[in-house]
């Protein structure tokens, strides 16, 4: 019962921004890690960026610098500020989520997964 929506993806060119967005709703007890994953075609899925309930945050070589996680626990949601894009950022981003329905039941929730295309 619990949904990620996402939004923000789309297609941009080289050099440009974007700014990804994930709202978990639904029976939701507790929200502790959030993070964004990427797939491309032919590539398994990769984390990209992971924020933890305690702030600290974690992030893909390829994108350090670059990237920026962040969330906001009022709202369940986690953004992902994406700047100087380039082609090889071009992927499926999925939201994740690690959700405490109750004290005694957590989900590792999926987003439905966001195109971001970056043409040179």
């Amino acid at each position: 019962q619990v949904q990620l929506v996402e939004s923000g993806g789309g297609l941009v060119q080289a050099g440009g921004s974007l700014r990804l967005s994930c709202a978990a709703s639904g029976n939701i007890f507790r929200i502790n890690d959030m993070g964004w994953y990427r797939q491309a075609p032919g590539k398994q899925r990769e984390l990209v960026a992971v924020v933890f309930s305690g702030g600290n945050t974690n992030y893909a070589d390829s994108v350090k610098g670059r990237f920026t996680i962040s969330r906001d626990n009022a709202k369940n949601t986690v953004y992902l500020q994406m700047n100087s894009l380039a082609p090889e950022d071009s992927a499926v981003y999925y939201c994740n989520a690690y959700i405490l329905t109750t004290l005694r039941s957590s989900y590792n929730s999926w987003g439905q997964g966001t195109q971001v295309t970056v043409s040179s």
